[in-house]
């Protein structure tokens, strides 16, 4: 088996106090460094067709809810948990790239739905299968019934942690 740099961590604090028993360090500090290369892989992927990973979040939470394809900005804010002063921002880009459309609820003219543009729901439907693949070549070094163990693991941590099912 293949050593990383959390290994050298732990041999470290060993080394210097035995005392101190950091067995979380090789959950919690792998987590984070598989954040942060995943983060980097999948920036360069988005990057190859000009968006921002947390374009393609938008794009895939609007596209994934179904006809008509819009969700007010509060829900994308959950769903991509930000600000709701960032999901303006980010809806002004994607508006001026013409990827989504604001348009107000007929039902209460207060409320404002962000909307796929016909160009945003080509380009998702583009990407999910590259998206997928790219995903299974991240993943390339466990088999499927690894991936499945490690995803049901990671399922147990992020609820005992007080994530929910998005609405």
């Amino acid at each position: 088996m293949a050593l990383d740099a959390v290994d050298s961590v732990v041999e470290q604090w060993a080394r210097e106090r035995p005392d101190v028993d950091v067995w979380p360090t090789t959950v919690i500090s792998r987590i984070q460094r598989l954040s942060r290369l995943l983060d980097k892989e999948l920036k360069a992927f988005f990057a190859q067709h000009d968006l921002e990973v947390w374009e393609f979040d938008v794009l895939s939470t609007l596209r994934r809810c179904g006809p008509p394809y819009e969700r007010t900005a509060g829900a994308i804010t959950s769903a991509a948990m930000v600000t709701s002063g960032a999901i303006t921002n980010r809806v002004d880009r994607m508006e001026a790239k013409g990827l989504v459309e604001r348009v107000r609820d007929t039902a209460d003219r207060r409320t404002v739905r962000i909307r796929l543009t016909e160009r945003g729901h080509a380009l998702t439907d583009e990407l999910i299968a590259l998206h997928s693949a790219n995903g299974e070549r991240l993943l390339s070094a466990l088999d499927r019934a690894e991936a499945d163990r490690l995803a049901v693991s990671l399922r147990a941590l992020l609820t005992a942690m007080g994530d929910k099912p998005l609405e």
